[in-house]
């Protein structure tokens, strides 16, 4: 090879390392979701929008659908110790339950509060916001119900929405108006308090805003370490992030502003999981959309429906469960979820 043949395959291979990637089609590929005729390895609807997402991406695994049925699916959670995701159809005012062994769904609990978000606190306690009663509530281990919150300064929340535990036993919640908009997820009433985000103290059960700075807030998250938390807010159709200190927030800012791959159309983040990496996972038109820590968008998994909500699970916390409107879907990664969920 001449120096100058050297030097052409040279420029080609840094124009291709540089050049933005391929469009993306937010379509996703035609599929039997039955089984009956499996989908071709790699999965071709886990794309790598950016050479950083394909260290996350296991070439010999398919996206599964491991039920359908639901109205509108969301909040699920993984129980380490039952070996179990569970997970709400809010329309139904029901809790369903996959389990591990069998991949049996049941119905874990009906009625269920209209529970939208669920999460499960370090002593294995389910925690659920419940639009129906407008509050937090805890499942206790015999069986009885402890209302962590449904009231601020006097007033009514509006509609929890989604929920984390920090290691300290706190527990921060999202309070938008979604649940009380009408009588579908929720009885129709009329806002009491501004939409925010708060805080509850594991031990007094007192209930501190940490932020209102947000028009409709829903999906929340720490980062690996607790040091940030992210918020996505629907009514602005954009995700924030603040610095956590002392369990106040502080420097908030935007952290990414979503469209849809391929299009441009708007989009944005209902439900966010972060992983040990720090990217944030979460579901956005047109299924599911990784970002990382630095803002970038390097990834996205495509679904046939809207993905309301994610969660890392599995003994390993290295499967992706994701509840997408009428379905609940998983693929496994070579990731692992940051903290339990």
């Amino acid at each position: 090879m001449n120096r100058r043949s050297f030097i052409g395959l040279a420029a080609v291979a840094a124009t291709a390392q540089t050049s933005a990637p391929p469009p993306v089609s937010p379509v996703p590929t035609p599929r039997d979701w039955t089984n009956t005729n499996p989908v071709q390895y790699p999965d071709p609807d886990v794309i790598a929008l950016d050479p950083k997402f394909r260290r996350y991406m296991i070439g010999n695994t398919a996206m599964k659908r491991l039920y359908v049925g639901t109205s509108w699916a969301e909040g699920p959670a993984w129980n380490g110790a039952g070996k179990f995701l569970v997970w709400s159809d809010i329309p139904a005012n029901t809790q369903l339950r996959w389990i591990e062994d069998d991949s049996r769904v049941t119905t874990f609990r009906n009625p269920a509060g209209y529970s939208n978000g669920n999460t499960f606190d370090y002593e294995g306690r389910q925690i659920s916001c419940e639009h129906g009663g407008r509050r937090i509530v805890r499942y206790e281990i015999n069986g009885t119900i402890t209302v962590l919150a449904d009231k601020f300064e006097g007033k009514r929340l509006n509609s929890p929405n989604d929920v984390v535990v920090h290691p300290d036993g706190g527990i921060w919640f999202t309070d938008p108006p979604y649940g009380i908009n009408g009588n579908y997820e929720g009885y129709q009433a009329p806002k009491e308090v501004k939409e925010a985000v708060y805080r509850i103290d594991p031990k007094t059960l007192q209930i501190t805003k940490v932020t209102d700075e947000v028009v409709a807030p829903n999906g929340l998250c720490f980062s690996p370490d607790y040091k940030r938390l992210y918020v996505a807010d629907t009514g602005a159709r954009e995700t924030k992030v603040w610095e956590v200190a002392d369990n106040k927030l502080t420097a908030g800012k935007l952290f990414i502003k979503l469209d849809v791959p391929g299009t441009g159309a708007p989009s944005g983040f209902d439900g966010i999981r972060c992983d040990v990496d720090g990217n944030v996972w979460g579901g956005a038109r047109p299924g599911v959309q990784i970002i990382a820590p630095s803002g970038e968008r390097i990834g996205v998994i495509r679904l046939p429906e809207n993905c309301s909500n994610v969660c890392f699970g599995g003994p390993r916390r290295n499967r992706l469960f994701m509840t997408a409107s009428q379905s609940l879907y998983a693929i496994h990664v070579q990731t692992m979820g940051a903290h339990i969920c």
